[in-house]
């Protein structure tokens, strides 16, 4: 079961289309893979996320990281959002949920006493081996890109 994937197993394969062209797990090899999970373009915390993931964009690609952000909005929302906001990393479009399904990140959320199934804001830090290192669900926006940059820093 998907919700079950732990640090140490290995990272579910996945391809899918991104800003950067087509993706898949298999790209990235000999670098650390920072694949983190958002609900929706252009909104505030995804925004800020984005952001500060792409303020750090440098240090990660220093660091032999690559970043992709992954939501299930479209192509054209991902193209406008990333131009909109000069983002520096790839963002992948998951539309019909089997990437965040296999992920466990398609979680029943509530909201104001409603309840709809959303995408958990989740990170995942796979490494060259193509094993989950580190995971990070329910994430907090504020000092998260830096705090995964760290993780990676300190040689995991």
């Amino acid at each position: 079961m998907a919700i079950g994937l732990k640090e140490g197993a290995r990272a579910p394969n996945f391809s899918m289309e991104s800003t950067q062209g087509p993706v898949k797990l298999g790209d990235f090899k000999d670098r650390y893979l920072v694949l983190y999970f958002y609900p929706k373009d252009d909104t505030p915390g995804c925004t800020t996320e984005a952001k500060d993931f792409s303020d750090l964009a440098k240090e990660f690609e220093k660091a032999g990281a690559t970043i992709v952000g992954v939501s299930r909005d479209t192509m054209a929302k991902h193209e406008k959002f990333a131009a909109k906001h000069e983002l520096a990393v790839t963002l992948a479009s998951d539309e019909d949920g089997t990437i965040c399904e296999a992920y466990g990140v398609w979680v029943e959320k509530k909201n104001y006493g409603r309840t709809y199934m959303g995408i958990e804001r989740s990170t995942f830090l796979i490494g060259p081996d193509k094993k989950v290192i580190r995971i990070w669900r329910k994430v907090r926006v504020k000092g998260h890109a830096e705090d995964v940059l760290n993780v990676i820093k300190s040689g995991v």
